[in-house]
This record gives C-alpha cells, structure tokens and sequence, in this order.
C-alpha cells in the first residue's frame, strides 16, 4: 500500500527531473568537461549513500574507528587537491570528510538525542560557508551543504509525523526486538498525514536539486545531486524498514 501510494505520487514528479538527467547523461556525454561532471554527480550520490549504509553500522560497533577513519579522509583529501587531475576528486572528498566527521560524532555518541541531530551535523557549516564565499573548495562545501539540507528535511519530516518518539526507542532497544517499533513507525508514515508531508517535502528536495542542475555549474551538479540523493536514500532505508516487519 506504502510503497504504490508513494510510487504512483513520486511518478508524476519525476518527469521534468528525468528530462533534465537525460540531457545531462546523453546530451554531454561526447564533452569531456561534462563528462567529469557526470563522474561527480554519481560519486555524490554514492558518498551520500555511504554514512547510511556502512558508517551507521560501522560507527555502533566501532565508533573510534570511524572518528580516525575521518583523518584518513581528510589526508587523502589534501594529496589529491595537490594534483591537477585529482584536485576535484580531492574537493569532494574534503566535503565527504565534514558529513562523515559529524556522523561519526553524532552515531558513535549522541544517538539516543535526536533533538541535537542536526546541531551537531552542522558543526561544518561555517567552514562550508566561508569556503564557499572565498570560492575555495566549491565542490567539496557544495556537496556538505547539499547533504546537510537533505538531512534536515528528512529529520523535519520525522518531527512533522511524529516519528521522534520511535527513534528514541530504537536506540535503546535490543536489535533483535525491534519489529514492533518498525510496525508502528511505518504504520505512522502509511497515514493520509504522513503521506501528504513525505510528498510535500520530496518536492522540496527535487525543487532544490532541479536549480542545482539548471545552473550547470560544477559545483551546483554535486550540490543537486547530494539533495536528490536524499530522496533516494531515504526511500530505500524506507523499503528496508518495510521489509523488515515483512
């Protein structure tokens, strides 16, 4: 019911998305310049994919690890911006290295608060900010700040469906018991209410992808891409949940 509900909303969306994609995967792909720009926007949809899926179970059993593994990020970072075929590879992973740093803070330690989510995601901010009226490191705070709006939205969406209460459960439960949680928090998004806003805000997050992708620029590509990557992340940890009370 979820899943069709959602779907048959999202395709009737996606059309003006998909006309810009389009254009830009078959419409530049003989220009070497846009050709790089593809690469990035994949690798932000990837980086943005990556906290979800392997820091979220890393930083639980290991938090340590991935507060240290943040260095690595970073010192990787440095040597490729020192050359010039690697240096926009090396500016995106600069930005990866704020969203991964404030993951690990938040997943290793601060879990069980979720008011201060957000708070602590955005310890980076005012470095991207700088960076990006100084025009140093565009792709990198580019790519921190569009997976930081995404982040956002999706925490805004949780407090809206009142959400908040099973995220605080499920960090204090067992993993072996919580399907019950998983039931009544996907029994709360499957309401008229719950729908209505996850329509609402996916929108919102495509509205910001789709200026992102007008503008053209490089770092505007790897910002839309990190913004719609959330939707896409967030409805597969959504079928994830959804299989798991299966």
């Amino acid at each position: 019911m979820l899943n069709h509900t959602l779907l048959s909303q999202l395709t009737t969306l996606l059309p003006s998305v998909g006309e810009i994609i389009f254009d830009f995967l078959v419409g530049w792909w003989w220009d070497k310049e846009k050709r790089k720009r593809i690469l990035l926007f994949s690798s932000s949809a990837f980086l943005v994919s990556i906290p979800v899926f392997f820091q979220a179970p890393l930083v639980r059993i290991f938090p340590w690890l991935s507060l240290l593994l943040t260095f690595v990020w970073v010192a990787l970072s440095f040597h490729w911006r020192k050359q010039p075929e690697t240096y926009i590879w090396g500016d995106l992973l600069w930005g990866f290295s704020w969203s991964w740093l404030c993951g690990s803070i938040y997943w290793g330690w601060l879990r069980y608060y979720p008011s201060i989510h957000i708070p602590i995601e955005a310890i980076g901010l005012p470095f991207a900010i700088w960076g990006i009226r100084k025009g140093w490191g565009l792709i990198g705070n580019y790519f921190y700040l569009g997976s930081l709006i995404g982040t956002a939205i999706t925490d805004l969406y949780f407090y809206i469906d009142g959400l908040i209460p099973y995220w605080k459960e499920l960090m204090v439960t067992d993993p072996t018991l919580v399907k019950p949680l998983l039931q009544g928090a996907i029994a709360q998004v499957q309401t008229i209410w719950g729908i209505s806003w996850a329509i609402l805000l996916a929108n919102t997050l495509l509205g910001i992808s789709l200026w992102g992708l007008v503008k053209k620029k490089t770092h505007h590509i790897v910002f839309a891409s990190a913004v719609l990557s959330t939707i896409f992340t967030d409805a597969l940890f959504l079928v994830a949940a959804y299989l798991g009370i299966s």
